[in-house]
């Protein structure tokens, strides 16, 4: 009866949360209009100077703003990996304006009626696709296929279909060829949360910048293949080969020329400056309508699906390898510690787990995909899971060699004068002590694992967190998105946790 009270206790502990929530839910997404009197607080780019400043990091309008950065006006320059995110702020009012480019911002602003794009432009640019510097034939090629693109009015056609007018736009859609393909793929590297250049439309990635890809493999007789990414690893991926070329509204710029090549422009665009209105009259969504139209509509609750299943391969695998890793580093730790030698095997284990520990997981993941296995056609998922595991192993090495540490030397002496040898000494009596003493701390790791994997965008991989993001770019909502995939993150843990008590008990049980 005791144990049945208990958890009947811990099971109420989570109403007050819930209906918390719920209530939270509620009050934010019922339908109502606001309407003030107030005035802008920018007017225009004269008014920047001491303000807040959102953009995307590593665009154009990151570069531009940062003029403004650490004057003696006090402006302030914050930076998001998504321009989404950067309108949500602005709508949550932690920003005074965000700097981002034309077509994007219209979209943003169709999407949210609270803000308006400023009649004077903050820069203008032109678009073009990036190549690395030891590619050059490429370049060249893409630079005749873009000519050709011009000179049959592909390109005319493509801006109407996207950035032209209410009555051009999505009437004058490319087709593409059927044609024989014998050049291959070209791996393309995108960010696509950046319509109209680059988007998803019913689960398919669409755009201004995908036609044109598409167009131009046809003139080379190549099969584009897209490569969702953050922006600003879009010129790493090119750079160490994992991509052929980048193209996501990317600028020519002083900066990006140094380390990158470009082709011939194919668009000119501007750079704008989106400001709240506070005199905008807001009508918010239900709860049920924006929970249909963030996973109903188009089938959008498979982005997490997807996501989420990548994301438990992801971490099965790198479970398996920090075990398998980790309980090697930490016998040939432990045995150096107790009994001397294995010298160089011990300073090998250390300095590994120096540098794995001392790292973050995020810049590791960077390193062996884009550096390591810069030179190899290498499966995203496999070198997710190689990267997370081998940062997992640093982890679990400890904690199991500080469990096998605290087992009496007694142990040990009792085993070998049985006749058994080390390793029998170790398998049979050790560790079977070891591992339940650091069970609760093997746990606490792989939860840490499964939360860790949420970088995993950054290589252009569709995790869990990933999915969430593609809904929220769609949709600009960020709440949905962001509680489904908290909560999907939740009941895996939580799940993870129940088995790991119950594997807690069973053991105790077994030791009595």
């Amino acid at each position: 009866m005791k144990i049945k009270k208990r958890h009947l206790k811990q099971k109420q502990a989570w109403l007050p949360a819930l209906c918390l929530l719920l209530i939270l839910i509620l009050s934010g997404c019922g339908s109502k209009e606001a309407e003030s009197n107030l005035p802008l607080k920018v007017n225009n780019v004269d008014d920047l100077e001491g303000k807040t400043i959102g953009v995307q990091l590593g665009t154009t309008g990151d570069t531009y703003a940062s003029d403004y950065e650490g004057d003696e006006a006090g402006t302030v320059i914050d930076r998001f990996n998504k321009g989404n995110d950067a309108i949500q702020a602005l709508k949550q009012d932690k920003l005074d304006a965000v700097i981002i480019d034309e077509e994007p911002a219209k979209a943003f602003i169709s999407a949210n009626s609270e803000l308006l794009i400023l009649d004077e432009e903050f820069a203008n640019e032109d678009y073009a696709i990036c190549v690395s510097k030891d590619n050059p034939e490429l370049t060249a090629k893409i630079n005749e296929a873009l000519a050709t693109l011009s000179a049959n009015g592909t390109l005319e056609q493509l801006e109407k279909n996207y950035t032209g007018t209410d009555q051009e736009k999505g009437n004058f859609p490319y087709i593409k060829k059927d044609i024989e393909r014998p050049n291959g793929k070209l791996i393309i590297a995108t960010n696509a949360a950046f319509k109209p250049y680059e988007y998803y439309e019913n689960g398919v990635m669409t755009g201004y910048d995908i036609d044109l890809l598409q167009a131009i493999c046809d003139e080379l007789g190549m099969e584009p293949k897209m490569e969702d990414m953050e922006f600003d690893s879009i010129i790493n991926a090119v750079q160490s080969g994992k991509a052929d070329v980048g193209a996501s509204g990317m600028t020519v710029t002083e900066e990006r020329l140094k380390n990158i090549d470009f082709t011939d422009s194919y668009i000119n665009a501007k750079q704008v400056i989106i400001v709240k209105n506070p005199n905008a009259k807001i009508e918010k969504l239900s709860f049920t309508e924006k929970f249909r139209q963030n996973f109903i509509e188009d089938n959008r609750w498979q982005y997490l699906t997807k996501g989420l299943q990548n994301t438990l391969i992801i971490t099965v695998f790198a479970a398996i390898i920090g075990i398998i890793l980790g309980f090697i580093i930490a016998i040939i730790r432990s045995w150096h510690d107790k009994h001397g030698g294995l010298t160089i095997a011990n300073f090998i284990c250390k300095a590994y787990l120096t540098i794995i520990r001392g790292t973050p997981a995020m810049v590791q993941l960077l390193i062996i995909y884009y550096v390591i296995f810069a030179s190899v056609d290498i499966n995203k998922i496999v070198a997710a899971f190689i990267a997370f595991g081998l940062n997992s192993a640093a982890y679990v090495a400890e904690i199991v060699r500080s469990g096998i540490m605290s087992i009496d030397n007694g142990q040990f002496e009792a085993g070998r004068s049985l006749g058994l040898n080390f390793t029998q000494t170790m398998r049979y009596i050790v560790l079977p002590q070891a591992f339940k003493n650091v069970l609760p701390a093997l746990a606490n790791e792989f939860i840490v694992l499964i939360k860790e994997t949420s970088i995993s965008g950054y290589i252009g991989l569709a995790d869990l967190t990933k999915g969430g993001d593609i809904i929220r770019s769609i949709t600009y909502e960020a709440l949905l998105p962001l509680l489904a995939v908290a909560c999907i993150y939740l009941i895996i843990v939580m799940a993870l946790s129940a088995g790991v008590s119950r594997l807690e008990r069973r053991l105790a049980n077994d030791g009595k």
